[in-house]
């Protein structure tokens, strides 16, 4: 591989600074010095006291990709003829009815995932870890492939890997500034010099907040303190290491119904071994980087507090009663160690949008330490990710977020929720309401439920509409305890009055960029995939790709003049690639705060729509995918012809200024119509009914276009594009996005489960809702490519059922497009 030639300096060599060097000298990178405030044999982050465990099963996808990353890594790696990472197995203990079904959901995480994991009752569990007393747990979920990282091991073995490649790490160097000219870094400077740089990395932990104010950079970021402690000598755990004098043998066991975890801690020369004792369960510990002692001035080390004995009582009476070996023993030893969270528990890794070359590898743990390295070091190389890395954007806060009272609270938020079972719907309580629209105050009149999503108050369903249940006759099957949370067949009223008369959606948190200039046309282009060469006043759905031809984004592209474009886009980084990549003269802004939009939809939206505007709205006049400016009633509007919940209507756009009277005006006109106020709850449902694809949740750079089933909006014959040679270049799909329709009418299934084939695990659901017009689940799924034929018969693992499923071809509703089109 040819020598990279760009300067890297990465600031802080803990486990996932020198994983990153390793990762970066392996692609060919040869100038990466690797700085570090205090010493290397022990860094004194909180990789010098990290725990180690590495369960690698999660809700996320990418993160459970990153850790089954690091466990392969680390498992290869060894350093005084020691592994760095222990196989000891995981072990999850329910002890409530609700923990033993979400542990159950996990087994379908895992499956989806590729992970091995068996739930096991009682007895078993107590095999695994015999100071368990079997009579306080329901069951438990064991992965034998987890196990524990030796993370300053791992750390050694790497550096010597990378400085073998050309890289040095220099210890006791404390970064003092960055420097920066022209909108780029160009160095770091020291306590002992200063360092030329043309890519610079913030792998510094829980300091990150302090190197990106060196860099003038946002960080958000948040450190906390969790205690951790061991307690003496048990003579339960001598000579437990068996022949190898390992550190530990037994699974880690987790607690989690009381934020608990244990490892063992064995003696290496067969003596009494001790237990590691993890909590959260105590008051979140938040803790200002600005005053961590410095290495030589902390007593024992700089991420390394006193310990709070007081926050620990309860967590000390649980664990006695858990495990009775330690009944008669004491905590000996114990520290508040700090760690990183973010206002979403996910990391921040990337390049800053703000300084040009400085890279965030921040907010990791030792669990996903490999993996999140290998993801900023391709990132660094390739400009994509093997794994889709979009949870991990660190732009992917809005402005309203990044407030240090925001990151507080919901870094707050992040650490006592670290243990909880977490609803995939569940709406955060702190820092709300943030973000609303123009229509909230009616919203809140008509009782809307309210999730959030982007900072936005987004309403899933309106108690308004509850006697339309009981008006319109509607018989739902019962549902089971989980996917009844944060749902009402309310959602099945809306649906059915967006489908049998007009309903208002607000489609405000929709992101919004305006882009003008000459040359917008020719730019446009080039950056996506479908053919924008078209008349003022046309709208298209197109795709953003990478250079590999992986779906970056899909956007909804309104020409409202010859050099002026409204796109429909997803998130902050959609606005960042197209503004790197725009030439002088093309001008790109997020014009989403100042602006509103309601989608008005159904069989009557232009009777309710045609009386209060001076335009023509017929369907000769004003087609499908077209656009127009016009009024509605006194209110400037933009109004788009799309659709996606399948059915006649329009996007309105406004400014945010006059959109309470948008929304006034088109309920009052609406009431005769019967029009309603829908939500989330039936948007959803209409959507998958159609077909329609959610970027960032079915499809993902992972993805190709025809893999996706949207390769209808790539016009190769255009000319060039990015990614048009990498998709030239592929072979045929191997996998697909199929529909799937569940057989049993009363079943649902909520999304991330496990797809079986043939009796075996052969994908996983994307998303999924109930289609309250076909009368049964919807759910996509990715399958292998030969499973896409219509009729054939799959299972998907629900709470441990299989439950049947069949591929179905699609749109399900309307395939003809006669609805949306008259």
């Amino acid at each position: 591989m040819a020598p990279r030639t760009g300067r890297v300096v990465v600031i802080g060599a803990g486990i996932v600074g020198c994983s990153l060097a390793d990762e970066l000298t392996a692609r060919g990178w040869r100038d990466v010095t690797v700085l570090e405030q205090g010493p290397l044999a022990a860094p004194g982050g909180s990789t010098s006291h990290a725990p180690g465990l590495v369960f690698r099963t999660s809700p996320s996808r990418t993160l459970t990709a990153y850790a089954r990353y690091t466990v392969e890594k680390f498992g290869a790696l060894r350093v005084a003829g020691r592994p760095c990472f222990l196989p000891v197995g995981g072990l999850e203990v329910a002890t409530t009815e609700a923990r033993w079904q979400d542990l159950h959901r996990k087994a379908g995480l895992a499956a989806a995932s590729g992970v091995e994991g068996e739930l096991i009752g009682p007895k078993r569990c107590a095999e695994l870890f015999p100071m368990l007393d079997p009579d306080t747990v329901l069951g438990g979920f064991h992965t034998p492939g987890d196990g524990l990282a030796r993370a300053l091991p791992a750390c050694r073995a790497q550096i010597r890997r990378a400085e073998r490649r050309g890289a040095r790490f220099l210890e006791r160097h404390t970064v003092t500034g960055v420097e920066r000219a022209g909108g780029r870094v160009t160095g770091v400077v020291t306590d002992r010099g200063t360092f030329p740089a043309d890519h610079v990395v913030s792998a510094a932990g829980f300091w990150g907040p302090v190197i990106g104010a060196l860099a003038g950079v946002e960080v958000p970021l948040l450190p906390l303190a969790h205690q951790y402690a061991r307690t003496a000598p048990l003579p339960a755990l001598a000579g437990a290491g068996g022949a190898e004098r390992a550190e530990a043998v037994r699974p880690i066991l987790r607690h989690q119904d009381h934020d608990l975890y244990y490892r063992e801690h064995l003696d290496p020369e067969g003596g009494p071994g001790r237990i590691g004792i993890g909590t959260y369960a105590h008051r979140p510990l938040p803790v200002d980087p600005y005053t961590v002692p410095s290495y030589d001035e902390a007593p024992v080390m700089p991420s390394s507090l006193p310990f709070t004995e007081e926050d620990f009582a309860a967590s000390w009476t649980e664990s006695r009663r858990m495990l009775p070996d330690l009944a008669g023993s004491r905590v000996e030893e114990g520290f508040n160690g700090v760690f990183s969270f973010t206002p979403d528990g996910m990391p921040l890794l990337g390049e800053s949008h703000q300084l040009r070359g400085f890279w965030f590898a921040e907010a990791v743990w030792v669990t996903h330490s490999a993996g999140a390295a290998r993801a900023v070091a391709e990132l660094m190389t390739d400009g994509r990710t093997t794994v889709d890395a979009h949870e991990c954007d660190p732009h992917r806060f809005e402005k309203a977020q990044r407030s240090p009272a925001y990151v507080r609270d919901r870094g707050e938020r992040s650490f006592v929720e670290v243990y909880d079972v977490i609803h995939p719907l569940q709406p955060a309580e702190r820092a709300r309401p943030l973000r609303t629209s123009p229509f909230y105050p009616r919203q809140c009149e008509l009782g809307a439920s309210f999730l959030e999503s982007g900072g936005w108050e987004r309403p899933h369903w309106y108690e308004a509409n509850a006697p339309l249940v009981e008006e319109l006759g509607l018989r739902l099957p019962e549902r089971d305890s989980w996917s009844a949370r944060h749902w009402s067949p309310i959602a099945a009223a809306e649906a059915r009055i967006t489908r049998e008369r007009v309903a208002l959606y607000d489609m405000t948190p929709l992101r919004r960029l305006e882009v003008t200039g000459p040359g917008s046309l020719d730019f446009l282009q080039r950056m996506t995939t479908n053919n924008l060469k078209k008349r003022v006043g046309s709208v298209t759905y197109t795709l953003l790709l990478d250079e590999a031809g992986g779906i970056r984004s899909d956007l909804t592209a309104a020409r409202l003049g010859p050099d002026r474009w409204q796109l429909g886009a997803n998130s902050p980084a959609d606005l960042d690639w197209l503004v790197r990549h725009a030439p002088e003269g093309v001008h790109i802004r997020d014009v989403t705060s100042g602006t509103c939009c309601v989608g008005v939809w159904g069989p009557l939206a232009r009777e309710l729509v045609q009386p209060l505007t001076p335009a023509d709205f017929s369907h000769e006049a004003f087609g499908y995918f077209k656009a127009r400016e016009t009024y509605v009633g006194h209110v400037p509007v933009t109004a788009l012809r799309v659709s996606y919940v399948g059915e006649l209507g329009w996007e309105l756009y406004a400014d945010a200024d006059v959109g309470l009277r948008l929304w006034d005006t088109l309920w009052e006109a609406g009431q005769r119509l019967g029009a309603v106020a829908a939500g989330r709850g039936a948007f959803n449902s209409l959507r998958l009914e159609k077909g329609y694809r959610a970027w960032g949740v079915d499809m993902t750079t992972e993805h190709t276009p025809e893999e996706a089933g949207v390769s209808f909006a790539v016009r190769p014959a255009k000319g060039d594009f990015t990614g048009r040679d990498a998709l030239a270049a592929r072979g045929p799909a191997a996998r697909r996005l199929v529909c799937l329709t569940l057989d049993d009418d009363a079943a649902v299934v909520m999304g991330g489960e496990p797809v079986h084939l043939d009796g075996v695990v052969a994908g996983y659901v994307t998303s999924a809702s109930y289609g309250y017009s076909v009368g049964r689940c919807v759910a996509y799924a990715w399958l292998p490519a030969d499973a896409d034929v219509p009729g054939t018969p799959v299972h998907i693992e629900y709470f441990g059922e299989k439950v049947a499923a069949t591929v179905a071809a699609e749109p399900l509703f309307d395939p003809e497009m006669a609805r949306i089109r008259r």
